[in-house]
């Protein structure tokens, strides 16, 4: 019972201590979370199993067992890599994609979406395909993303492309884009009522100056009818715009925080 007394009087629990074993919960439980679904359950299971051996080896004095396996583990470690590659590789993807390390590479990461973006947008407008990519800023637009079909995908001019293809069950709606991802796509957003704007302007357009009416979206819309190119901030719309214009007004949009519009009293 000497392990009782031991437990007993072991030193008091620090502040450290408390995130010592919050750092080490949250690492097996992100690592819990990488392998579900995958093969490296089963190899999860079978190196729990062969760490048990190795205790009840040395446990009950099984001294060849207990050789056997420090001679084995070496080589196991190697084979695990070689044959468990690609889920290793995900695992790493998915720690490069955690919020901290998004933001570090947020500059970068952002002007290689405003790329992919304005080629998508461009040979949408070569072919006349009406579309509709609202990117978010500083307020969510999670109630849009949430009536619309979730991806959660990589930003790429071709997935763009896939999307509003008139044969494509999504072509109908919005595609909304978080963190230089896409959220989801076939989004639906509020029409504006304001009664000064052209005639000309489809619903597109409209939807696009009543979502930036409403927080302080960026949406880059191509006409249907003209193949025109548009942005849509705070509610105004900027029309005509080249392909080179466009990608110059997203950066000052997109890589700049937005300014807070100040309501003036009546």
């Amino acid at each position: 019972m000497d392990w009782i007394a031991n437990l007993a009087h072991r030193p008091r629990m620090g502040w450290w201590d408390i995130l010592d074993i919050l750092v080490v919960s949250v690492i097996i439980y992100e690592t819990l979370k990488l392998i579900r679904g995958t093969r490296a359950v089963q190899m999860a299971i079978g190196a729990g199993l062969f760490v048990a051996l190795f205790y009840v080896s040395r446990w009950s004095q099984l001294g060849t067992v207990n050789w056997l396996i420090r001679n084995l583990a070496g080589y196991v470690v190697i084979a695990v890599i070689v044959l468990f590659q690609s889920d290793i590789r995900r695992a790493l993807a998915h720690l490069g994609r955690a919020p901290f390390f998004r933001y570090l590479a947020k500059p970068e990461s952002k002007e290689e979406s405003i790329e992919e973006l304005v080629v998508a947008a461009g040979m949408l407008s070569a072919q006349r395909i009406g579309a509709i990519i609202v990117i978010e800023r500083q307020i969510g637009l999670r109630s849009y993303v949430e009536g619309g079909i979730p991806l959660d995908a990589v930003l790429t001019y071709d997935l763009l492309l896939s999307i509003f293809q008139k044969t494509s069950p999504l072509h109908d709606g919005a595609v909304i884009i978080q963190e230089d991802r896409i959220a989801a796509a076939a989004c639906f957003l509020p029409l504006t009522i304001n009664p000064r704007l052209s005639k000309e302007l489809g619903s597109r357009h409209r939807a696009a100056i009543g979502l930036t009416e409403e927080n302080d979206a960026v949406a880059v819309v191509v006409s249907e009818e003209t193949g025109a190119l548009s942005v849509v901030a705070d509610g105004e719309i900027e029309r005509g715009l080249s392909a080179d214009a466009l990608r110059a007004r997203l950066r000052s949009l997109v890589l700049q925080p937005p300014v807070r519009r100040e309501v003036q009293p009546a």
